[in-house]
């Protein structure tokens, strides 16, 4: 699809259905982790994403490319599973999930600072320097604000881990986009999420210390269903509509999901801090990554001379 044209019905309907699909899953981390260690969330949520992808990815013969690279998958699920997934947990033992979601947000300015080192000085042209400048501006805010007296001095290693989180998330696609560029996303994205759970399955036993609530498990069930499996085939449908360029967009929308549900559903504090810092952040995420630049429809002109149409 040409990068300049409008999203398309289908195009739209995608970008909704990304921002919420992973808008959500810190609302499931949240409820998981209650009755759930973050280790076994890891190992359910990637061992049920992997399995019901798996017959896709066999139909698709994706598996076999992704073997042959098998180092680098498995450096892939490291960075964009493995680490981000336990974090996660571990840090919304303490955080909220709006404010976790927020957090994870900046992903866009981790990734415009990553490519500027890798050799890309437009990343950091006026804009998109100014962006990064108030996106981190805003965590700032969020981070000594009142968002962390929800949860008192603990909460500080645990925005440390949700911002490396965000690091790890800009590092990743660097990963696809130079040593897994030649191969299906979906055998990476299968061979990675089975390597991870079964890593973390030992680890999730040995850390279950209590009887799992009905609530907990049908939240991890979800995590694996929507906010992996689902989430990532409605990913590769919505990059092949729009282009890979666009189709992250939809991180922008994922804090305002994950605030919205966890202050309606958790009862979730919005303090001044996030109030003021979250619009600083989203500003500086979507400046940081488009340099303030709005694709524009061409409008249609009137035909050239002689092709005109006959009455």
């Amino acid at each position: 699809m040409n990068q300049t044209q409008r999203f398309s019905t289908k195009g739209w309907v995608l970008f909704a259905v990304m921002a919420l699909v992973w808008g959500v899953p810190y609302l499931f981390i949240k409820e998981a982790v209650d009755s759930y260690s973050p280790a076994a969330i890891v190992a359910g949520r990637t061992l049920i994403g992997a399995l019901i992808l798996l017959p896709i990815a066999i139909h698709r013969r994706a598996l076999v490319p992704a073997l042959k690279l098998w180092p680098w998958v498995l450096a892939f699920g490291a960075i964009e599973m493995a680490g981000p997934f336990l974090l996660l947990g571990h840090a919304e033992q303490t955080l909220p999930s709006g404010l976790t979601g927020l957090l994870v947000a900046t992903v866009p300015l981790f990734a415009a600072v990553i490519a500027f080192f890798r050799g890309d000085r437009g990343v950091l042209r006026p804009a998109r320097a100014s962006g990064l400048l108030i996106g981190f501006a805003g965590v700032a805010i969020i981070v000594a604000g009142p968002a962390l007296a929800v949860a008192g001095t603990s909460s500080l290693l645990a925005v440390g881990e949700v911002l490396l989180v965000a690091l790890c998330y800009a590092i990743a696609p660097f990963i696809v986009a130079t040593k897994l560029k030649d191969v299906p996303a979906l055998g990476s994205i299968t061979l990675s999420l089975f390597a991870v759970g079964l890593f973390y399955l030992p680890i999730g036993i040995l850390t279950q210390h209590e009887v799992p609530t009905v609530r907990s498990t049908v939240s991890l069930v979800a995590l694996g269903v929507v906010c992996t499996a689902v989430a990532f085939i409605a990913f590769f449908a919505l990059i092949a509509e729009v282009g890979p360029v666009r189709a992250p967009l939809f991180t922008y929308v994922n804090p305002v999901v994950a605030i919205v549900l966890g202050t309606i559903l958790l009862g979730e504090t919005l303090s001044i801090g996030l109030l003021i810092g979250f619009p600083l952040v989203i500003l500086g995420c979507w400046l940081a990554a488009t340099g303030g630049i709005v694709p524009r429809r061409a409008r249609p002109g009137p035909p050239p001379l002689g092709e005109a149409e006959v009455p």
